[in-house]
């Protein structure tokens, strides 16, 4: 395989092993809205990080961070829906994001690559940020998962059982809002909540406990991060948008074929 090919894989199988468990919580909780937000805000992080001279993933993690913490505040305030806030700052942010981007002068962004992923173009060096993120991701899901599964199940029983469930979703926002940015980066803004949110519903089919859902939605992912990545070679093909197709196959065959009954 060509080099660049490697890396591709690489990069994407890093992004398919912390998005997948993480796309458990998303489903669970029912927040894909939530996550798509959060997306359309690492467009503005772009704008940051050019107008800051910064490198644009890093603008990219601040500003999905920043809208992480404004989503979890806002959200406490009653008098308007969650979806109503979760509607106004996804369109401010990619309208502005996009206004931004326009407004930088002479510095050229492809903003195609960024709406859709540019998963060919990743270096060396963007393999050591891509799975030193997924990995510092996933020691901390390892490490807060029996209370971020508290949360999920049931707040009210988890704060009689001393969970601090404010802080634990605050976290876990947080940690929703890295692994965005690192894989909004590899398949498209517009494209990175399916790669979330698939992969879980394909392993939601078969799965028995929380746990086996997470590592079924991993291994679910890296199939479509292999079959998409093949398929764009074979075919010619956008990388990122074959991967979510790719992502979709595998669900829909997750759940066309039948569950072995247990004896």
């Amino acid at each position: 395989m060509d080099d660049f090919l490697v890396r591709a894989l690489l990069a994407g199988l890093g992004v398919a092993v912390v998005a997948g468990p993480f796309g458990c919580f998303v489903v669970w909780r029912r927040m894909a809205y939530f996550g798509e937000t959060l997306a359309h805000t690492a467009l503005f992080g772009v704008a940051l990080g050019v107008l800051l001279e910064v490198d644009l993933i890093v603008g990219m993690i601040a500003a999905v961070a920043l809208g992480a913490l404004l989503l979890g505040f806002a959200q406490r305030d009653k008098r308007l829906g969650s979806d109503a806030i979760l509607g106004i700052l996804a369109s401010l942010t990619l309208a502005g994001g996009v206004i931004a981007v326009s407004l930088a002068g002479t510095v050229r962004i492809d903003l195609f690559a960024f709406l859709f992923g540019d998963i060919l173009a990743v270096r060396a060096s963007d393999l050591y940020a891509i799975w030193g993120a997924a990995g510092a991701a996933l020691a901390a899901l390892v490490w807060l998962w029996r209370p971020m599964l508290s949360a999920t199940l049931n707040d009210e029983l988890a704060r009689i059982d001393g969970v601090r469930v404010d802080a634990v979703n605050l976290l876990l926002m947080l940690l929703l809002a890295l692994v965005i940015a690192v894989a909004g980066r590899m398949v498209g803004i517009l494209l990175v909540v399916a790669l979330l949110v698939i992969p879980a519903a394909a392993a939601r089919r078969f799965a028995r406990t929380p746990e086996q859902m997470a590592l079924g939605a991993a291994a679910a992912g890296a199939v479509a991060v292999a079959a998409g990545l093949w398929g764009s070679f074979r075919w010619d093909t956008p990388t990122g948008p074959s991967m979510v197709v790719a992502a979709g196959l595998v669900c829909l065959l997750a759940w066309i074929v039948p569950r072995r009954r247990a004896a």
